[in-house]
């Protein structure tokens, strides 16, 4: 869909050429181009088109106009443009979203979008930023439309060129690539969420995870039900029981070298959730085929990964997949389970199932792979949305440092995150009479003390938790992402492994 042009902008022929200009308080335009400085000087005096954030101003060219062939010039706002490098990232990628959404609306096909001039930011950080906003803006889900209704065709860009705008033309294709790769893997992680319960299955994640490995050098192994059984990993297989469909541990290892550490990613990959026999309300539930995003954020976060093959760093991937349904053999509350490792759990709500799963894949990976760090995330709990609504990710963690890196990659990634306490006051509200934990902790402080549950089984690995389950979807409105699956933690997970060594 994206692709750099060497042509110049006065002879692109096609439906829409777009410029993007900061907000500068000056009466005089603040572009160095003088096609366009002549072109919108009017709205900018006017007032109608000053650059302000979301702001927007299109015309038609006179045909007789030797500086533009497309059909439209389209000129959006940046706003202000901001010092921090971060929230200046988010300028661009609000920007081209804006563009993109514009786009749409008039039918356009064909589009030439330019870098902006003078950002203060390194031509790469342009272009990949700007990559981003393009690609994730233009994204649509209709594989199930069949067109027998003419308002559900919808029309996306389906050529989109990329104009270095007189920035460093070898940087520019860098950061373009670079902001392509994990943009296009949000995408396909949205794909993943938006598909029905039926359509995305545990053995579908398996599968993708084999095609993964099979393009590229990583390593797959997928651990089926017999060998859960054996390996003793009572909580993907309690949540199990009550689906027809076996579970699926699907693993994804890509290896660098021997001396570089290693860093563990686990993402939930509930491909449905009923609530089992602590049965959900019916308004709603269909959202529960959302319950696998942070599976699916993990996994696409290897596909890019793979391509990259990043310097410095391994990185192993694991994502219990399953459904928790309410069928004759399902587990019951009240019921007692053995995670691997020994770990005893009173059931006492089976909709607190996400963390029983994570559980048997913390204990199992670090067992096995020995990581330097562990990274979670899930779609756990409904506390999180009523702390942090959706517009910020929790973050749990044992490690200061670790914390440091993952808040870094989530504000250049635009998906912000905020951290949230543990400590031993919380991890006794899990306490059971029965066993040595139970699965919930009451009421009060629900994010915090799902959190202490999963931590008893990453012993003193330095680990962090990502609550995603209020912004998964329903995720804060922006130019750029769709109402529904955000594809949220992808291109969190991607800035963590290629800054991993820097930070």
């Amino acid at each position: 869909m994206l692709k750099l042009s060497a042509k110049k902008t006065a002879g692109f022929a096609g439906d829409m050429l777009v410029y993007f200009l900061a907000e500068s308080g000056k009466k005089t335009v603040s572009s160095s181009r003088s096609a366009i400085r002549r072109s919108i000087r009017n709205a900018w005096k006017s007032g109608d088109f000053t650059g302000k954030t979301g702001e927007s101003y299109w015309f038609y060219p006179n045909s007789a106009d030797k500086d533009f062939s497309a059909r439209r010039v389209l000129v959006v706002g940046l706003g202000k443009l901001n010092e921090d490098e971060n929230l200046c990232r988010e300028q661009i990628r609000l920007a081209a979203g804006t563009a993109v959404s514009i786009a749409h609306r008039l039918k356009v096909q064909r589009l030439m979008a330019v870098l902006p001039e003078k950002t203060g930011l390194p031509a790469a950080t342009v272009a990949e930023s700007m990559a981003e906003g393009l690609i994730l803006s233009n994204y649509r889900f209709d594989k199930y439309k069949t067109g027998h209704k003419s308002e559900d065709i919808k029309v996306r860009i389906k050529q989109c060129l990329l104009h270095d705008g007189g920035l460093e033309h070898s940087r520019v294709r860098q950061g373009m690539n670079a902001g392509k790769r994990a943009a296009e893997a949000a995408c396909v992680a949205r794909n993943m969420a938006n598909e029905p319960g039926n359509g995305w299955t545990p053995a579908q994640f398996a599968q993708f995870a084999r095609d993964v490995a099979s393009a590229s050098d990583l390593s797959c192994r997928i651990i089926d039900k017999s060998a859960m059984k054996k390996l003793g990993m009572g909580g993907i297989l309690g949540v199990n029981q009550g689906s027809a469909l076996p579970p699926k541990l699907v693993i994804l290892k890509y290896k660098g070298a021997k001396k570089w550490p290693t860093l563990m990613l686990v993402g939930k990959g509930l491909t449905f959730d009923s609530g089992g026999i602590s049965l959900k309300p019916a308004a709603g539930m269909e959202d529960m085929k959302y319950d696998m995003c942070g599976g699916a954020a993990v996994i696409c976060a290897m596909q890019v990964i793979a391509k990259e093959r990043p310097k410095g760093i391994n990185v192993v991937a694991l994502i219990p997949a399953t459904e928790n349904l309410s069928g004759a053999s399902a587990i019951k509350p009240g019921d007692i389970i053995t995670h691997y490792g020994g770990i005893t759990s009173e059931v006492i709500n089976t909709d607190a199932e996400g963390r029983l799963i994570l559980a048997d894949a913390l204990a199992y990976g670090i067992k096995t792979y020995k990581p330097d760090a562990v990274v979670d995330l899930a779609t756990l709990t409904g506390a999180v949305i009523v702390g942090l609504g959706h517009h910020r990710t929790g973050l749990l963690s044992t490690d200061d440092e670790l914390v440091a890196k993952i808040l870094d990659a989530g504000e250049r990634a635009g998906e912000p995150l905020w951290r949230l306490p543990l400590g031993p006051e919380y991890s006794k509200q899990i306490n059971s009479k029965v066993a040595d934990i139970r699965n919930i902790g009451g009421k009060g402080g629900g994010t915090i003390t799902a959190a202490c549950y999963l931590q008893e089984f990453v012993g003193d690995t330095p680990w962090a938790h990502l609550d995603i389950a209020g912004t998964a979807w329903n995720f804060t409105e922006k130019s750029y992402v769709p109402k529904g699956p955000s594809g949220i933690a992808v291109r969190t997970l991607v800035n963590l492994v290629r800054n991993w060594k820097k930070n």
